[in-house]
């Protein structure tokens, strides 16, 4: 699968502050790449120099294989997390506005349909909720059919059949053969999302891959958590870690089957027993030593 971009050695500086530091990564057509980092990592100067919105300090960006042309900004759609719409129009109305700004627009009911917006469309834009503006904010940037599409935290504020309905319609986008960069605060929106991640801290990328290499590869082990009153064992030679903190002892395993079965051959109660598999926030706090929206 070819690369349709290519983010070479990108630098970024502001007066005395270097935002953005030797950031190299690329994107395979048809996927989902999703930059993550806490605040002041640099992803969000990353992606406005990636959309062509701020200038590089130095660095190469390439599209299709090459330098970006002026028919960069014609083939790729912005979700801006937080975008002024005139409040006096209505949904239909903003989107055949910005329909006129470009040359062969997508159709207006295929926008309507496929987000959602049949029932809004003489809603005016100031009694959108939360859910429906985020609609609009991405047929926005889908109507001029865009082959790349930027999404800045998409379902931020959402709630949580908002957010699965959005998250339906960017997983069609993708089947569709579309590429997409996400940013996002939410763990559980990346790992179900993305095809790779890159986790960015201060200005660098300090991990990349698919969101089942990067649990296996930082924190592969899987927790059995018990209470310390259950631990009975003295004396042990167990084929796995122990961690002792607070009230609680936690075992530390790479086969949940194999852990358990030993703890039950060595006459462990299990009664009040409980398991955390790793996931990409066990990532992101072991890689950044905080948590995402920290």
């Amino acid at each position: 699968m070819s690369a349709i971009l290519e983010v070479i050695r990108l630098r970024k500086h502001f007066s005395t502050i270097e935002a953005v530091r030797e950031v190299s990564f690329q994107v395979k057509a048809g996927t989902c790449f999703g930059l993550l980092g806490p605040n002041g990592a640099g992803k969000t100067t990353t992606m406005e120099i990636v959309e062509d919105i701020i200038t590089p300090t130095s660095g190469q960006i390439l599209y299709k294989g090459q330098p970006r042309s002026s028919a960069f900004r014609e083939e790729i759609g912005i979700q801006f997390q937080h975008t002024s719409l005139l409040n006096f129009l209505t949904v239909e109305e903003t989107l055949k506005t910005f329909s006129r700004l470009y040359k062969e627009p997508e159709d207006l009911e295929e926008i309507i349909n496929r987000c959602d917006l049949s029932a809004l469309r003489k809603q005016r834009n100031n009694r959108l909720s939360g859910g429906q503006t985020q609609r609009l904010m991405l047929a926005l940037a889908l109507i001029n059919r865009p082959q790349l599409i930027f999404l800045d935290e998409p379902s931020t504020g959402l709630d949580p059949q908002s957010r699965r309905n959005l998250w339906n319609i960017i997983t069609g986008l993708k089947n569709e053969g579309k590429t997409l960069i996400l940013t996002t605060h939410s763990m559980e929106e990346a790992e179900y999302l993305c095809d790779e991640i890159a986790i960015m801290d201060q200005g660098t990328i300090i991990a990349m891959g698919s969101p089942e290499h990067l649990i296996q590869a930082h924190c592969g082990l899987i927790s059995i958590i018990l209470p310390r009153s259950a631990w009975t064992i003295t004396a042990h030679n167990l084929p796995f870690t122990i961690q002792e903190q607070d009230n609680e002892v936690i075992v530390l395993t790479p086969e949940i089957h194999v852990g358990l079965q030993t703890l039950m051959d060595l006459g462990i109660n299990l009664k009040h027993v409980s398991i955390h598999s790793p996931n990409l926030e066990d990532v992101f706090l072991h890689l950044t030593g905080k948590k995402l929206r920290e």
